[in-house]
């Protein structure tokens, strides 16, 4: 079974275009702005009838989930020349469109409608266009991982569980609910305004208050277009809003895109537990490469034993698939064969063998910390091979992090890190992070830039003398804002919250409330 078909795109022929007596501007180098021509309207007889109320069509009424997207646009269009440096590359490349698009069939109806169910605008479904092209499997040097392609400690902090079985920055539906919760975030944080948020979301919020405190320093404008952000963000919201520009009107640059329906391809189901992925294929009638590539979070041979416990399915192999699984006890669902023990085996060598790892053989067969008894028998997993794209998240998960040895821990700055990300993978307090790094909180970061996670003597050298103090801040309360989540936000306890502003007991917020924040200042 195929889960998905190609897509059409290509370029227009010109000469077809003018026998047809179509309009059609093609895109000019990036030196000269994409006119926007209009097609000349075909005059309509006189309507004498009263005018009928304007009514937004619903999600369904839309056949082509290209004319969905279209229809739910709500971000202005600019006349920049970054956009059509931007528009001119997406035109020119059609393969890499065609591409991406095929593999956005089994994903964009999902992040379609969820988007529309918070009031978003539809251009951030193309997102994961120019952030992964539609790759759940997309991993960057960074170590960012998914179709939206979130860093390790930004995943956790919005909630995706990662661990050997699973990897939630690769689960297509929870994925997208914390991009979007994120992108909300970034939104309320700049005060609606969606570029500055869709910039946040790139190089990450510290980097683009930076930007703004330095502009609001100097009088100079606040927008986007007039502030100092790394080089990649500032190519970042062009790309989005050239996608945006190329789908709204694919014709006008010598594309064509076929329709794509404008209906779901999978439904979440209950697994009942722990699962072996190529049995679950099995069951539901589809082959194990398609079951990963509806999800693709699960990197491993079977899914996460401590859950969640369901899988993404076709919505054709949804019967079929809780019929027969429901018949098959928890033994069924999970197929071991049996290891004799032997000599020079270990716990990590049998792991190695059968692909799995040390925990699982231990949990398996209840065994102690120690070494194998030889002769004896072991359950492991049964002898897979894993499709390639799994086999090598799988390894990409499990390898260390760098890092740069000599003077203790470094870590090296990727794209969209913050002192607060960095901070929460750690297991660091940001403050002394902050101060252990001469920085405050909230100082911007770049690519490349070490930040230090544990005291030198060259730090001690470097810092003798000098003192770390509170550094009083004023925090205004938004809506959806909780004390818990501000106490996150700054790496401070509720009770010093409660305590720096009086608060009552217990303690209410309103949006608007003005908040005290202490947080720590390193002064030389």
């Amino acid at each position: 079974m195929a889960l998905s078909r190609p897509i059409r795109l290509a370029l227009l022929v010109s000469s077809t275009l003018a026998a047809a007596g179509c309009a059609h501007a093609p895109v000019k180098a990036p030196s000269e702005p994409v006119p926007m021509v209009e097609a000349a309207p075909i005059p309509e007889p006189p309507d004498t009838s009263e005018p009928a109320p304007t009514v937004e069509p619903s999600a369904t009424a839309y056949t082509d989930l290209f004319d969905r997207v279209r229809g739910g646009f709500k971000l202005e269009d600019v006349a920049e020349d970054a956009v059509d440096t931007q528009l001119f590359w997406f035109a020119n490349h059609p393969d890499y469109l065609e591409r991406s698009f095929q593999r956005s069939e089994l994903y964009l109806y999902d992040i379609a409608s969820q988007i529309e169910a918070r009031g978003m605008p539809l251009e951030l479904a193309l997102l994961p266009m120019i952030e992964s092209a539609y790759e759940p499997y997309a991993y960057s040097r960074a170590r960012a991982s998914g179709l939206w392609q979130f860093i390790p400690g930004t995943g956790s902090r919005f909630g995706l569980k990662q661990d050997w079985w699973y990897d939630g920055r690769r689960d297509v539906v929870e994925s997208t609910h914390a991009a979007l919760d994120y992108l909300q975030y970034l939104h309320d944080e700049f005060n609606g305004d969606w570029l500055l948020a869709i910039a946040a979301y790139n190089c990450g919020e510290a980097n683009v208050e930076h930007a703004l405190s330095v502009n609001r320093a100097k009088g100079r404008p606040l927008d986007f277009w007039n502030l100092k952000l790394p080089l990649e963000t500032r190519a970042y919201v062009p790309k989005l809003l050239a996608m945006k520009r190329l789908i709204a009107d694919p014709a006008r640059y010598g594309l064509a895109f076929s329709k794509i329906a404008n209906q779901p391809r999978f439904e979440r189901v209950e697994t009942l537990g722990q699962i072996d992925m190529k049995l679950a294929a099995e069951l539901a009638g589809i082959s194990e490469e398609d079951l990963y590539e509806l999800n693709p979070a699960f990197h491993r041979w079977a899914t996460d034993p401590a859950g969640p416990h369901f899988l993404l399915l076709p919505p054709e192999s949804v019967a079929l698939f809780r019929q027969t699984n429901a018949e098959l006890s928890p033994a069924e669902r999970m197929p071991l064969t049996r290891y004799r023990v032997a000599t020079g085996d270990s716990v990590a060598s049998v792991a190695r063998q059968f692909n799995t790892n040390i925990d699982v053989i231990r949990v398996l067969n209840d065994l102690p910390a120690g070494k194998l008894t030889l002769g004896t028998d072991l359950s492991v997993p049964a002898p897979v091979v894993l499709p390639p794209k799994v086999a090598r998240a799988a390894a990409l998960f499990d390898r260390p992090e760098r890092r740069v040895r000599r003077h203790g821990h470094i870590h090296v700055v990727k794209r969209g890190d913050s002192l607060w990300a960095i901070a929460q993978r750690s297991g660091m307090d940001v403050n002394k992070l902050a101060s252990l790094n001469g920085m405050e909180v909230d100082s911007p970061l770049h690519a490349g830039q070490h930040i230090k996670l544990v005291s030198t003597s060259s730090v001690s050298s470097a810092g003798a003398g000098s003192s770390a103090a509170p550094r009083p801040m004023t925090y205004i309360v938004r809506s959806g804002d909780t004390l818990s989540k501000i106490s996150r936000l700054f790496q401070v306890s509720i009770a010093q919250i409660s305590r720096w502003n009086s608060l009552a007991s217990p303690p209410s917020l309103s949006p608007g409330q003005k908040l005290i924040i202490r947080v720590l200042n390193r002064h030389s």
